[in-house]
């Protein structure tokens, strides 16, 4: 089952801690049930945004590799 996100954010030139920020005020934006993509680059990233989000209870669908060190991960509020 392809999961297809309602909102797609590209959070690669970003560096922490305003990679969560910027995806914490998207998700906040989005209703609840709604899918979120978040297009990440580096370890910091990939360690804290999933992390932060299961924290504030949003759940983590998937991480994907997205090409050139770059990585997908999925959110739903």
């Amino acid at each position: 089952m392809a999961i297809h996100p309602d909102v797609t954010l590209d959070i690669t030139g970003e560096v922490c801690p305003m990679t969560f920020v910027r995806t914490k005020l998207q998700l906040e934006r989005l209703r609840p049930g709604a899918v979120l993509a978040v297009r990440l680059r580096g370890d910091e990233p990939l360690r804290n945004v999933p992390r932060a989000a299961r924290d504030e209870g949003h759940e983590i669908l998937a991480i994907e590799p997205d090409g050139d060190a770059h990585l997908v991960t999925i959110l739903r509020r």
